[in-house]
């Protein structure tokens, strides 16, 4: 009995996934099986890596503006900072505070002043109500 010639479907199958993995280093590029698993196993890692990115980029804005006003002020931190902003209602998000934070601190020291001048004298318009 004659051999059957198998159709091209698996082989261009094959080939796509080695197309994946041609970045791969040794069996992870040549083997099929293996080639899949570390294909999931690079999937899932791409994944998880990319929200743990975005925590990664929140927690060095907060470290940079945190450096930044601790260095203007004694008694000032981060916290009363975000705290005084949300109060005036500016809408400055970290990302922006970081940049001006490390392309010019001046502004960001200015910033930082005016929220305090205006939010002691508003507390201080407060006590008088009292």
């Amino acid at each position: 009995m004659t051999r059957i010639r198998r159709g091209y479907i698996a082989r261009r199958r094959r080939t796509k996934i080695r197309l994946f993995a041609s970045s791969f280093q040794r069996a992870r590029s040549r083997l099929t099986r293996t080639i899949i698993q570390q294909k999931i196993r690079s999937l899932v890692s791409s994944h998880r890596d990319r929200d743990r990115q975005k925590r990664d980029f929140r927690r060095l804005w907060i470290t940079r503006i945190n450096a930044v006003i601790r260095a203007n002020g004694v008694s000032y931190s981060y916290s009363k900072f975000i705290h005084n902003l949300y109060k005036r209602q500016l809408l400055l998000n970290r990302k922006i505070l970081a940049q001006i934070a490390i392309l010019n601190r001046n502004c960001l020291y200015m910033i930082s002043n005016e929220i305090r001048k205006k939010i002691k004298r508003n507390w201080k318009e407060y006590v008088k109500i009292f």
